[in-house]
């Protein structure tokens, strides 16, 4: 059972025992905003493990928390805004493993067991004096409810901090999965340009963590695809604790953090850099996972559709010419036979027009919910994306000048 009661903005990384956390201001960022984040396993178990992006081109700190996890030992996160930390040269990584060993001086662990994560404008070097003097405020201001103050020290353009967790009631103890994540523009598969830390106070071994954080990141962090983009810098890391001693079986604790995860996903989508409209594209009818996958991805890919919906004009015929890039080698359908709905209006009916377009309505609510059906299977799959605005031209034609 999932415990919905607590107040929101939820503790975040902070609400599982055993976890201490700080958001602080290390200068990083010319606004004077809080840009720099520590969260800290205090055990008793110390089991970590990560994914990330899989562009080819990555920044130090991926390189770096890559090894870190190998052994899926990790005692913290150590993360900053203000500046990505790629195409920084070898300096670089000297500037990631320096940190690291920063935060292991601070908390008496090994600086190989340290995850770090970077965020902001690539190829501009971070100042490592003042990354390592907010490691240093960072590791004096840890507490057992910094969880909010560290997810605001991750924004960049995000307009609002983003956590999550549950509860969950088991038949054998209660147990908590917490999480923070930032992210707002450049979000798409795989993963979604993003930081996110996840934790839990379940007894879990590496092998059950792993297999749930791919798992869920599958299902929801790669089903989001907010401006067809993908970052260098994307990293979901996995800290267990084992402090509520609580051992969940492993799909029970999958559940638990796919719940969390797509929580997060969600709030991304919803913080989207100028959207006003955010839009659930479901695909069902298809013979496979990966047949509805490719379809929703096409048309959530579709700049000419997402500016339609921003203009609150459910012109449907720019859904299906997106499905018709899919090849049929990927996704089988018959032209003939697709049905469109858009809020519930069927639009589209054996591929022709059917009820009138007039009659759906998107001024009234921002949420979009887009079917497409294939005929074709029982695979459904759902990817969020969100509308193409003014505001997200002018914001990305401004973000580094």
């Amino acid at each position: 059972m999932i415990d919905q009661t607590e107040e929101l903005p939820s503790p975040g990384v902070t609400a599982p025992r055993g976890f201490l956390a700080a958001g602080v201001t290390a200068g990083l960022k010319p606004s004077g905003r809080p840009d720099l984040a520590l969260v800290v396993n205090e055990g008793p178990l110390d089991v970590g493990t990560a994914v990330f992006t899989t562009n080819r081109v990555v920044g130090a700190p991926v390189l770096w928390s890559r090894q870190v996890v190998q052994d899926h030992v990790v005692r913290a996160v150590v993360l900053n805004s203000g500046g990505a930390n790629v195409f920084a040269g070898p300096e670089g990584f000297q500037d990631s493993h320096a940190t690291a060993e920063r935060v292991g001086h601070a908390l008496g662990v090994s600086a190989g067991d340290v995850v770090v994560a970077s965020t902001g404008i690539i190829g501009e070097r971070l100042p490592r004096q003042l990354l390592l003097d907010g490691v240093d405020l960072a590791s004096a201001a840890l507490s057992d409810d910094g969880g909010p103050a560290a997810a605001v020290a991750i924004m960049t353009t995000d307009t609002v901090p983003k956590t999550s967790h549950v509860t969950i009631d088991g038949d054998f103890g209660t147990w908590t999965v917490g999480g923070m994540a930032k992210g707002a523009g450049m979000l798409a598969p795989a993963l979604a340009t993003m930081l996110c830390v996840l934790t839990t106070d379940a007894v879990i071994d590496a092998e059950t963590a792993e297999r749930a954080l791919r798992t869920a990141t599958r299902q929801t962090f790669d089903r989001i695809d907010s401006d067809g983009c993908m970052s260098t810098s994307d990293t979901v890391v996995l800290l267990v604790s084992g402090a509520s001693g609580a051992t969940p079986d492993p799909e029970g604790f999958t559940a638990g953090l796919t719940a969390v995860c797509g929580d997060l996903a969600r709030q991304l989508i919803a913080d989207a850099e100028g959207a006003t409209h955010d839009i659930a594209v479901t695909v069902m009818g298809a013979e496979t996972e990966d047949a509805a996958l490719a379809v929703a991805r096409a048309v959530t890919r579709s700049n000419l559709f997402k500016a339609a919906v921003y203009g609150n004009d459910p012109n449907w015929g720019r859904v299906l010419a997106q499905v018709g890039t899919v090849p049929e080698s990927v996704a089988a359908f018959d032209p003939a036979t697709l049905d469109v709905s858009i809020n519930g209006v069927l639009v589209c009916k054996d591929g022709a027009a059917h009820t009138p377009r007039s009659e759906v309505d998107l001024a009234s609510e921002r949420l979009v919910q887009v079917l497409v059906d294939l005929k074709a299977g029982g695979e459904v799959v759902t990817v969020w994306t969100n509308d193409l605005t003014h505001a997200y031209v002018t914001e990305n034609s401004e973000y580094s000048t």
